[in-house]
């Protein structure tokens, strides 16, 4: 690691490494058997541009694979907007070559740049260029590396052969709307599927997705800083209205195409696809109301398909990465709730028990599974946020993870495996390369030293054991210093946990503790990490289960920390921007000012698949969608808030803001909108990143009092 900028303050630094991410190796995959680590990595901590590296285990030798700035001569990217929102969705704010996928034998990658097509040849050193009608999304070489497949802006599914002969359609769209081989938004942004078709382990065909976004309601989003803009025309699925319909196709390289059929009706969401050579195509469909869903195989030959497991729950299912899968001689892996904990299954019986909270699953080989998990919400003696690396095989569970790690991950092939480690009390991530267990070699990483040093103290509070982590000024004195304001730095919802054993993801609370705070970040009912019922108590209830674990913490912790209940702020983006506002609306006997980014306010905008699993169907339960909305709440507002909103955001677009905005002022109450310009729900951009974090330090020392 490296410091570049010794000018920089902590805000200006983190902005321009996108939070000390730029220059740290990610992607990590291994060759099936081991022979080659392959990753992405810049140059350096201030350079977001992607090279594409390998690294040989035998000698710990790393080597530039593929260089954006060699291949493009020195040129500029040019993106498509179906590549930008492409990498909204998955909160990519790099450059240069930011996926990339391999062949069967980890040979070949291919990857997509500047809406063009390459293939590198991880063996012998060459990058090409292929022929392909772009600009082109998702390239994936077939698993005998013969063909590269992608989708394209036209929506047509395509494949290029990997020694220059061609390049044709499999797939054109019949009609505006329609693509073929892509994810569609809802896919993208709440199933975590991110790809639209999957090779057959031979290479022969493909399982493709066809999307019709023609039932889906139309939204425009305008840029009002440039009145001259078309605005952009957005295909969003708001609560309670229509989603794209998704079909499924198993496609050949010889023409041949047969449609996979299952009750659509019924199970509408197609959420997971797997194929492998362990067994059938198996697929993961969802009901609308995500309650049941259905593991079913297909018959490649008629398309037709056979339940396999059909699982339902009271409240909903949770979707996790890297299942279902088969295992190389045929047995399903998923991870299911029972008996009021998570485990992995495998075959058919589960492997772990109420012991452990089961998170993803890794890799899945001949012998062993490799996966992560939280302890479960039985052990008392967890320290909060640690998240730990497991292997599941003939010897039972064991954990791999070192015991210096607070948060562990992995990546597998034959038997070299990547383990990946972060602690509280070390900057960045840790990459080492394993050969049968053993280590050979640490990937280097380009990421810079961050100007500050997080200092997390993990606790649990109340009688609920609500995890948090408590930050204090650096160089804090109790004598001198007294009783602290407090500022609340939650996220607070679903899928957002931010009280984990990792120093990095601590750096902005750190720093909002150093201007003269006591910050407190607390994970209530509904995040993840303890058991289902804890993530499921938020059941149409936002409002109330996740703002009443926010107080309780507070108040527990005061009797602990030097925290002073009388200037209490809370900040948050997203869903911790929908709970700071709510915070300040409904609790300000507890909470004295706050500060709201890109928060939801009417939770009828925002999309079904999430909105619709934790408050139903908004026709079904207006109750809870009015109870759990923001905009009747603004004549009760009497604290200092300020919102601050992205106009480009097409995630929670700014119409939550405008709308509680004019609220507040039908109501006469005074409060303080700060819109971005041009700006995402990511907010990459520097300058935007760094003054927000400025101003918001402004904005709450004048509301407390404590300028």
């Amino acid at each position: 690691m490296t410091t570049e900028h010794p000018q920089d303050t902590f805000p200006r630094q983190s902005a321009r490494t996108l939070r000390y991410t730029v220059g740290a190796p990610r992607s990590f995959a291994v060759a099936p058997d081991g022979s080659r680590v392959v990753f992405l990595r810049s140059r350096g901590g201030g350079d977001r541009a992607n090279l594409l590296w390998t690294l040989d285990p035998a000698t710990g030798v790393e080597r530039v694979a593929a260089d954006p700035h060699a291949l493009l001569v020195g040129g500029e990217e040019h993106l498509s907007a179906a590549e930008r929102a492409r990498r909204e969705r998955s909160r990519e704010g790099s450059a240069g070559i930011v996926g990339y996928a391999l062949d069967g034998a980890g040979a070949q990658a291919a990857f997509a740049l500047s809406g063009r097509l390459f293939l590198a040849d991880l063996v012998g050193g060459q990058v090409r260029e292929l022929p392909a009608a772009g600009p082109l999304l998702d390239p994936r070489p077939a698993p005998d590396g013969a063909h590269v497949a992608y989708a394209n802006t036209a929506g047509e599914l395509r494949i290029s052969r990997t020694d220059g002969a061609g390049d044709r359609a499999l797939a054109s769209p019949e009609a505006d709307g329609v693509t073929w081989g892509q994810a569609e938004f809802i896919a993208q942004e709440e199933m975590d599927r991110d790809r639209g078709y999957w090779w057959a382990p031979d290479g022969r065909s493909l399982l493709a997705a066809r999307a019709d976004d023609a039932p889906v309601q139309r939204w425009y989003i305008a840029d009002p800083a440039n009145p001259g803009t078309v605005p952009a025309e957005v295909a969003y699925p708001a609560a309670g209205t229509g989603n794209a319909a998704v079909t499924l196709w198993l496609i050949g390289l010889d023409g041949s195409r047969t449609e996979v059929r299952w009750d659509a009706d019924a199970f509408p969401y197609l959420a997971r696809v797997h194929w492998s050579a362990g067994g059938p195509p198996l697929l993961l469909a969802q009901a609308r109301d995500q309650r049941t869903q259905q593991l079913l195989t297909v018959d490649t030959a008629s398309g037709a398909t056979t339940v396999l497991v059909e699982e339902t729950d009271p409240v909903w299912h949770d979707l996790f990465p890297g299942v279902p899968a088969w295992t190389p001689d045929g047995r399903l892996v998923r991870i299911s709730d029972e008996g009021g904990a998570r485990h992995l299954r495998i075959g058919d019986r589960a492997v772990t028990g109420a012991e452990l909270h089961v998170r993803a699953v890794l890799a899945v080989g001949a012998d062993e599974v490799l996966f992560t998990a939280s302890a479960g919400a039985a052990d008392e003696a967890a320290e909060p946020g640690r998240t730990g690396l497991y292997q599941a095989g003939p010897d039972g569970v064991r954990e791999l993870g070192p015991e210096d790690a607070g948060t562990a991950s992995a990546v597998r092939g034959g038997a070299t495996t990547v383990l990946l480690t972060a602690s509280a009390d070390r900057p960045g991530t840790t990459a080492r390369v394993l050969v049968d267990g053993k280590p050979v070699a640490t990937v280097d990483s380009h990421a810079e030293v961050p100007l500050l040093t997080a200092r997390p103290a993990f606790t649990y509070a109340g009688e609920r054991r609500i995890p948090c982590a408590v930050f204090l000024p650096t160089g804090y004195d109790a004598e001198r210093d007294g009783a602290l304001p407090v500022l609340m730095d939650p996220y607070g919802g679903p899928h957002g946990q931010r009280v984990v054993q990792a120093h990095n993801a601590h750096l902005t609370s750190q720093w909002f503790a150093d201007q003269g705070f006591a910050v407190v970040v607390a994970d209530g009912r509904g995040t993840p990490g303890r058991s289902p019922a804890w993530e499921k108590a938020i059941a149409f209830d936002f409002a109330g289960a996740t703002l009443d674990d926010q107080v309780d913490a507070l108040r527990a912790l005061a009797e602990r920390y030097p925290l002073d209940l009388q200037r209490v702020a809370v900040r948050g983006w997203s869903y911790g921007g929908y709970l700071a506002a709510l915070a300040a609306l409904r609790r300000p006997d507890v909470f004295h000012a706050a500060v709201s980014g890109a928060p939801v306010t009417d939770w009828r905008l925002y999309d079904t698949h999430y909105t619709e699993r934790y408050l139903g169907h908004p026709e079904q339960r207006p109750e809870v969608y009015d109870a759990n909305s923001l905009i009747a709440d603004a004549p009760k507002l009497r604290r200092p808030l300020m919102i601050v909103h992205g106009l480009a955001d097409d995630n929670v677009v700014a119409a939550h803001t405008l709308r509680l905005s004019s609220a507040l002022l039908a109501a006469g109450r005074p409060h303080t909108v700060l819109p971005l310009s041009g700006v995402t729900h990511m907010t990459p951009q520097e300058q935007v990143a760094e003054n927000l974090l400025l101003l918001q330090v402004d904005f709450l020392k004048q509301a407390l009092g404590t300028a």
